[in-house]
């Protein structure tokens, strides 16, 4: 599989991944198999107290909304390089998975499909 959390340079374009299995006004000429991203992430102090502070006025709890958005972003760009570095210009069937590793502490997965697509004929 190789260190693809090292390699930051090329990545497979967003506009080329979908939770379908089938990416519209493209075919897949190659499957290249499951493609991963995986962050794990903590809370630090402070944003454990400013968090329980939001709880207290009720509502969306930001500094967590942002701390999960920021995860879910850093695994699907992982799974993104993960793609290109064997070969992939898309991904089909991308999914998110999290998992509590320990209190507080969360493990964020996202995975696909990688495979090789070019633009299907016209009819």
């Amino acid at each position: 599989m190789g260190n693809y959390a090292v390699t930051a340079g090329r990545m497979v374009p967003h506009n080329m991944v979908t939770t379908q299995f089938e990416l519209d006004g493209f075919r897949v000429v190659r499957t290249l198999g499951v493609v991963r991203g995986i962050t794990v992430r903590s809370r630090s102090i402070f944003g454990t107290i400013g968090a329980g502070l939001q709880t207290l006025v009720g509502g969306n709890i930001t500094l967590l909304t942002n701390l999960c958005e920021k995860t879910r972003a850093e695994a699907f760009d992982l799974m993104l390089q993960h793609a290109a570095e064997i070969g992939g210009n898309a991904v089909v069937g991308a999914r998110y998975d999290a998992t509590e590793v320990m209190q507080g502490v969360t493990e964020v997965l996202a995975y696909g499909t990688a495979v090789v697509v070019e633009a299907a004929p016209r009819a």
